[in-house]
């Protein structure tokens, strides 16, 4: 039988960032320092109204980036103006804990942001106020395991992470340490 090895980002945060954490921000108790619950990755598709198979693309590519099957979401209200009834699906999302989720955090500020075009850094105050942190990426061909003959209409994702810590800049020294590439105050113009 196999053993399961630890992600490298995993490792990474109890070996280095853990203990680095503690000394910077002064606590004993490692119960108290932030650290990361779950990745919600989302998808809206709009045009699953008027075409199911956008929708089916969307599930498709979103199993093929987190390697988990996605949960299709159904309108809550039906909106005559968007020809939108209740209970039609709209668009799909998936929730990655353990080991999937420091695997696709680690491919994503590894792979897919340097691969964003025009990538100046993420917003450092895209926090919620309870230290969860939400990003949206405008483009899924950024990520390398999906092929571009096979989606080629243009669809964006939602990426909100959630942390155990309740402050924004607890969750915010957390994503430096991991190395989260945020906008460089000195280099903005």
């Amino acid at each position: 039988m196999a053993t399961a090895t630890l992600p490298r980002l995993a490792e990474t945060y109890q070996k280095e960032i853990r203990p680095a954490l503690a000394e910077s921000l002064d606590r004993k108790n490692p119960h108290s320092l932030p650290k990361i619950e779950k990745i919600v990755v989302s998808m809206g598709v709009g045009s699953a109204i008027s075409d199911k198979k956008n929708l089916e693309d969307a599930v498709s590519a979103l199993t093929e980036i987190t390697g988990q099957k996605p949960l299709i979401c159904k309108a809550r209200k039906s909106v005559a103006n968007f020809k939108l009834r209740q209970g039609m699906p709209i668009g799909a999302k998936v929730t990655l804990r353990g080991a999937r989720m420091y695997e696709f955090l680690d491919r994503l500020i590894s792979l897919v942001l340097p691969r964003v075009r025009d990538f100046r850094g993420l917003s450092d105050t895209a926090f919620d106020g309870n230290g969860n942190y939400s990003l949206g990426l405008s483009e899924i061909l950024v990520f390398p395991e999906l092929n571009p003959d096979k989606y080629t209409r243009s669809q964006g994702m939602n990426i909100a992470i959630c942390f155990s810590g309740h402050s924004d800049d607890d969750s915010r020294e957390l994503l430096k340490a991991f190395g989260f590439p945020f906008k460089r105050p000195d280099l903005e113009q």
